[in-house]
């Protein structure tokens, strides 16, 4: 695969993705990922330093299958996550996506991105930056197997949840 199919590719993948966010499509969102895909958002260590290992340190998320996602998806969906009820309008915005890696079934995906939210049960907004890491994979299709979400922000106001990263 060339270095611009590959790029066309990851981009119009993350799209799909970040769309599929904001516009509250799950299913659509959900059908990106694998099943025994990766999601993990870790913490600072440090003012420089992320943890390594989210099997042994504290991270704000980290699920090892797509499992967990469909449960999140689900409790939302059910009402029955208070934390999101009501939901916040999102819009993601990405930039400097970047194939970092690749082979013709793999690509190692980085990317920058903004989350703007709108919180109306307090009508306060919400701001949340940082960096993508996206491994996706071609197997019956190009999907999602690891997603790992650098959160740059040293205050997060609000829970922190899928829809947010």
């Amino acid at each position: 695969m060339s270095e611009h199919s590959a790029l066309s590719l990851a981009t119009d993948v993350l799209h799909r993705e970040a769309t599929a966010l904001d516009e509250r499509r799950w299913d659509d969102w959900l059908a990106l990922f694998f099943e025994d895909c990766e999601f993990w958002i870790p913490t600072w260590r440090s003012e420089m330093e992320l943890i390594s290992d989210p099997r042994r340190e504290v991270s704000h998320m980290y699920y090892t299958s797509r499992g967990p996602l469909e449960d999140r998806v689900y409790r939302i969906g059910s009402g029955r996550s208070p934390a999101s009820v009501p939901l916040p309008r999102t819009l993601h915005l990405l930039s400097n996506i970047a194939v970092a890696n690749g082979s013709p079934d793999r690509l190692i995906v980085r990317s920058s991105f903004v989350v703007h939210s709108f919180f109306q049960r307090n009508r306060q907004t919400g701001l949340l930056f940082g960096r993508y890491e996206h491994e996706l994979r071609q197997r019956d299709r190009w999907g999602i197997l690891k997603k790992k979400i650098i959160i740059m922000n040293d205050h997060i106001d609000s829970a922190l949840d899928f829809y947010l990263a």
